[in-house]
């Protein structure tokens, strides 16, 4: 069977779900056995995504398959999962004296729009545990207090139950939420655990409105026309990644429009100031709407590295959260962003 294309480029978002190998719904397929097993694969984790240079926002870890769901500064997906999987299999047969693959190839990892749907897909995603097994047909009482005593889930460090991990970005999440920031923790605990009683239908609706993605219907549009262009360029669907290796938007578009509608000269994007978000606001969108890199936007705004533009990024989130005035104005400088992508995409097809 011919491998399905998958997408890849600079800032992408996943939901990535991972397998054991086989049958994983027979109880002797186990991807963990034991938590000395989940504390290994939990040290390589946090390893491969410093290593690769990967946001990563949540985990779950079940017995026969995790879900991750991260971002791709520097669109590798399929690298940072192939040394992860690969990594974890040599442990895991090392030590349980088996050999051969472990998980399933062909993993999902499916395109996320993040500005709509980060946030209901991390309390899906969180909401795994009580979801499968003997718990889903537990009393909710019930389903709640195993939700909040699971060990194997970023879900402690986001209700502010466990010390928060170090490789695990809580800020893009828990931006969202409103109030305070100490008052975020418990909003989004309010949040997911709201789910018990109640289904989200319009996430289950998306989920299930294409196998390659979740997000709205621009954003599928969007996926589905990156792979006609891949369909057209390989005769045979091989696994081959779709890199944005011309920009969508020159760097100086992208900083010029954001510049006028925040009415400021464009020097101030590369200006070192205490708490200010204008670097994050540039450096998100010149990673959205110019495919640029973090280190080519460290270079852009005469920022030390690409790991300070991550927090420049993440200070941005949490200001435009207690900001309304200027979470408008950049919702205003994407509106105009969005409209100058249109017409380009729509004259490269027509040239085709």
């Amino acid at each position: 069977m011919a491998r399905k294309l998958r997408i890849e480029y600079a800032g992408a978002i996943y939901h990535v779900t991972v397998r054991m190998l086989g049958d994983w719904k027979r109880e002797e397929n186990l991807l963990f056995e034991d938590d000395a097993d989940r504390e290994r694969f939990l040290g390589v984790l946090a390893d491969r995504v410093e290593q690769f240079g990967i946001r990563l926002y949540l985990f779950v870890l079940m017995s026969n398959h995790f879900h991750l769901v991260l971002e791709t500064p520097k669109g590798n997906c399929g690298r940072f999962m192939q040394s992860l999987t690969t990594a974890y299999t040599v442990y895991f047969n090392l030590r349980h004296h088996r050999h051969g693959h472990l998980v399933d190839g062909r993993y999902k990892a499916k395109l996320v729009d993040g500005e709509e749907y980060l946030l209901k897909l991390s309390r899906y995603v969180h909401l795994n545990p009580v979801w499968v097994g003997p718990v889903k047909d537990l009393p909710v009482q019930e389903k709640l207090e195993y939700l909040r005593s699971y060990r194997w889930s970023s879900y402690g460090g986001y209700m502010g139950k466990e010390k928060p991990l170090e490789y695990v970005e809580y800020g893009p999440v828990l931006s969202e939420m409103s109030g305070k920031r100490r008052a975020w923790p418990r909003r989004y605990r309010e949040y997911v655990e709201s789910d018990l009683a109640e289904d989200d239908e319009e996430l289950k609706a998306v989920l299930k409105a294409s196998p390659g993605c979740i997000g709205g219907e621009g954003f599928r549009t969007w996926v589905n026309e990156r792979y006609d262009e891949l369909l057209k360029k390989h005769k045979k669907p091989e696994d081959v990644s779709f890199r944005r290796t011309t920009r969508l938007l020159e760097p100086e578009t992208v900083l010029r429009t954001l510049a006028e509608v925040l009415e400021v000269p464009k020097e101030e994007f590369r200006k070192r100031r205490r708490n200010c978000a204008l670097r994050g606001v540039a450096a998100k969108l010149l990673g959205q709407y110019a495919g640029v890199t973090q280190r080519e936007v460290a270079g852009l705004l005469k920022v030390g590295s690409g790991a300070a533009i991550s927090q420049n990024v993440r200070r941005m989130s949490a200001k435009l959260a207690g900001d309304k005035k200027l979470a408008r104005r950049v919702s205003l400088v994407r509106t105009r962003l969005e409209g100058m992508l249109k017409p380009t995409e729509s004259r490269k097809r027509a040239a085709r």
